[in-house]
């Protein structure tokens, strides 16, 4: 079973980048996709990026194409996202999941 930790998270103005991790215990990191996901107040959570086990095969979600990039070391069981170009409506907090296993989430601010 994997245990899941989010850290990076904060207050940023627009136009602002933020790295958001997530570091893993247990065993089986590098055997599963791995998906971050957001949830802003009153909305359903919705997923932002998935990268695969090897790091090879990624999907983002349209809304942040372009602008996010997901990334991942198995050898420190770690995944990353890299938030460039924040907006407003960036504004939520952040989980990642993997095996069906979600971390506590960290938020995310843009705001000026």
């Amino acid at each position: 079973q994997l245990h899941l930790v989010e850290s990076g998270g904060g207050l940023v103005q627009p136009g602002g980048s933020l790295r958001l991790t997530c570091t893993a215990s247990g065993f089986g990191f590098a055997r599963h996709g791995v998906s971050w996901w957001r949830q802003a107040p009153g909305k359903a959570r919705e997923v932002v990026a998935w990268l695969n086990d090897s790091g090879i095969s990624v999907t983002y979600a349209q809304s942040v194409k372009g602008r996010f990039s997901i990334d991942r070391d198995n050898a420190k069981n770690t995944a990353y996202l890299d938030m460039n170009n924040l907006k407003p409506e960036d504004t939520a907090v952040y989980y990642c999941k993997m095996n069906d296993e979600w971390g506590q989430g960290t938020q995310v601010t843009v705001s000026s």
